[in-house]
């Protein structure tokens, strides 16, 4: 797909914005895809008009994921908080004047979400979000489809996608025959239930093995 066509695409809903309604754009896919990649990049290219807000900030802290005895599932719907990333969000839609909202982020070098991470400053017009269980239809994932102006779906050849998410894990720590077990087995899980949401997409996005999220400037 055109890079020049998804950065339109993003700009116009940020042209939609109106004075306490802010448009909100959701990119999904299964892990590895893509997702965040594109993600930063429209942000970027937008250059003062968007923000970016992952779901990621809302992972279980590895405290809690023990205590839940989850932590060798970690990524998989039950081990976020769907219920605070849908009251973030509701917040993010309504601005209010001179207010800035802190959003959490996932810092990958400790696993851990790190809360008041990302400012958004009042007047920012789109917020870009992205995670896996934008689309999911049960509760309570399915609040967030009425909370989102658009959700895009990211996908990757199943080898290369696969190859990639055992690069990550390796790159943040993982030893890799710990990197290949995890991500064939709660990675690729959670990728299945993932993929089952794709045709509720506003619109689906296509990678090649080869390519990147390419740079996004007209």
């Amino acid at each position: 797909m055109d890079p020049r066509y998804l950065l339109a695409r993003a700009r116009r809903l940020a042209d939609r914005a109106t004075p306490g309604r802010r448009r909100l754009l959701g990119i999904t896919g299964p892990p590895g895809a893509g997702k965040s990649t594109l993600a930063a990049h429209l942000v970027a290219e937008l250059a003062g008009r968007a923000a970016l807000v992952p779901m990621d900030g809302f992972h279980l802290a590895e405290t809690e994921l023990r205590r839940l005895g989850r932590t060798d599932r970690k990524g998989a719907p039950d081990t976020f908080d769907p219920a605070g990333y849908a009251a973030l969000l509701t917040r993010l839609r309504s601005p209010e004047p001179d207010t800035a909202v802190y959003a959490p982020a996932f810092d990958r070098r400790i696993e851990e979400p790190v809360a008041g991470s990302i400012p958004v400053a009042p007047h920012i017009p789109l917020i870009v979000t992205e995670g896996n269980y934008l689309l999911l239809d049960s509760t309570p994932w399915s609040r967030l489809r009425a909370l989102l102006d658009e959700i895009w779906y990211v996908e990757l050849d199943t080898p290369e996608r696969v190859r990639r998410l055992v690069d990550r894990h390796e790159r943040f720590g993982r030893p890799r025959t710990d990197a290949e077990r995890f991500v064939l087995t709660s990675d690729e899980a959670n990728a299945r239930l993932v993929a089952a949401t794709r045709d509720r997409a506003d619109l689906v996005i296509t990678f090649t093995p080869d390519q990147a999220p390419p740079p996004l400037t007209p």
